[in-house]
């Protein structure tokens, strides 16, 4: 069974999504099940097998300049769809996905409104939790 997430949009940074990635609470959801991760973000989006999934960890606190949008962090190319700055769940790849345009990407940061509820779904669709 598929569980979806959608992201929590803070409406102070809703227009940087928007020009980033044509990203608002419409078109942006991510989408957990059996099989596979599906993330879409405004026109950008991931799809890849759950078996694909590494790590999956929580982190909190951004700063909106590195947070807010469709980024690349240049140290370590890891991919963030970003709709605010309170946190979000960095999900790491055995094999990089293509997150961006410019670059595949080892992990990718989502900012959905539950984080520990989509952290939890990885790690039991995963085997990350036993």
């Amino acid at each position: 069974m598929a569980t979806t997430f959608p992201f929590a949009f803070d409406a102070r940074f809703a227009p940087m999504a928007l020009v980033t990635a044509g990203a608002h609470a419409g078109n942006s959801s991510v989408v957990l099940d059996d099989d596979q991760l599906v993330v879409r973000f405004g026109w950008l989006g991931v799809r890849t097998p759950v078996d694909n999934i590494k790590d999956v960890q929580i982190t909190r606190d951004y700063r909106w300049f590195k947070a807010i949008g469709a980024r690349l962090s240049l140290s370590d190319r890891g991919a963030t769809y970003g709709s605010n700055t309170a946190g979000g769940v960095c999900v790491c790849f055995h094999e990089p996905v293509r997150a961006l345009p410019v670059a595949a990407s080892p992990g990718l940061t989502v900012t959905v409104e539950d984080l520990d509820g989509f952290a939890a779904a990885v790690r039991a669709a995963t085997g990350l939790d036993a």
